[in-house]
């Protein structure tokens, strides 16, 4: 289940919504009732904060998987004053707003992981993970780290975008597939392309880009990027064709070329590219759902949290709000050869 559940947080009655559809989305991925009850409190908790200090913004949740246990991770977003004072928000007690100033201290008490970004008059951006039945899901021992949002166009069931990563031996493969259009036939194309990556996981990125073009032919088509990293060799390697935006951010910010086509339907070249792929580097993919206006440098501070809190942050500022959106942030946790673990 890639896609990501978004609640609009606008009105006290969509606290209750908000609530509701974590307990069923616990529910479905065999959370117990007092974990299922955790996640509830956290999602009241955030959405009940959205509220109180900005007034509208949004919950996002996101299935996570780990040493075989499932577990839920929650993005809370919003564009208000922001937060001043972080570390004192998170005593109990503290209140900018004349209330028992729970929340954030409940927040952090309630996850297993836990984190937040927030800069005065941009808004605030949490992100917090639970596991199932309470279990540990120890992602310590991945050489990457993943954060994704992807979401449907309003009024579509599902998105017509699709993504998958797959850890094959030395390798990390990322493919990111944008259906033509939205709704059930785009989402058919993508899924058709992310099928070929599972079955072909350390195959190389032009190699996977030749085989989506004849598995979509009798689909509408689809823009695709595919990539593997090789982390003990520090190096990545891209392939694209269509509309799906590629950088890598370090030291410097490098952005690999898609050429244009559709797979499936016209495609005149496939072009692999090599790009060194270090330590504590990310990777960013997105599809056109998301302006690509932006700017890492523009939020001090955000590029050492989780990729999951930076795709959030992308997310809440730059979707374009007339499509399907889907952004993925790997970071490269393996330590170089050489250095210290």
């Amino acid at each position: 289940m890639s896609t990501t559940l978004v609640f609009p947080i606008e009105e006290t009655s969509q606290v209750g919504n908000a609530r509701r559809g974590a307990t069923e989305f616990a529910s479905r991925l065999s959370f117990d009732d007092e974990t299922s009850g955790k996640l509830a409190l956290a999602v009241t908790e955030a959405a009940t904060n959205i509220l109180k200090h900005a007034q509208r913004g949004q919950v996002l949740l996101r299935p996570v998987e780990g040493s075989a246990v499932a577990g839920i991770e929650m993005l809370a977003l919003d564009r208000g004053p922001g937060i001043g004072g972080l570390a004192s928000s998170l005593r109990d007690g503290y209140s900018t707003a004349g209330t028992p100033g729970t929340g954030l201290g409940a927040l952090f008490r309630l996850s297993s992981s836990f984190e937040i970004f927030s800069q005065p008059a941009r808004g605030t951006a949490i992100r917090l993970l639970l596991w199932a039945n309470g279990v540990d899901g120890d992602v310590a021992s991945q050489n990457f780290e993943l954060g994704v949002v992807c979401v449907a166009k309003a009024g579509e069931p599902v998105p017509g975008d699709d993504w998958l990563t797959v850890h094959a031996g030395r390798y990390v493969s990322l493919l990111v597939a944008d259906g033509l259009g939205h709704g059930v036939d785009a989402a058919r194309a993508s899924h058709a392309a992310t099928k070929v990556l599972d079955n072909a996981p350390t195959a190389e990125p032009h190699s996977i880009i030749e085989q989506c073009h004849g598995a979509l032919a009798a689909t509408r088509g689809a823009a695709v990027a595919a990539v593997r990293l090789d982390p003990a060799a520090q190096l990545g390697s891209f392939a694209g064709v269509g509309n799906i935006v590629a950088r890598v951010e370090g030291a410097t910010t490098r952005t690999l070329v898609s050429h244009n086509g559709t797979v499936g339907h016209n495609v005149r070249r496939i072009q692999e590219f090599a790009f060194p792929w270090l330590e504590a580097q990310l990777l960013i993919l997105h599809s056109d759902g998301l302006g690509t206006h932006w700017h890492l440098s523009d939020y001090p501070g955000l590029s050492i949290k989780h990729p999951g809190l930076i795709a959030g942050v992308l997310y809440r500022d730059f979707e374009r709000g007339r499509d399907d959106v889907t952004v993925v942030v790997i970071r490269n946790r393996a330590v170089a050869p050489g250095s210290r673990a």
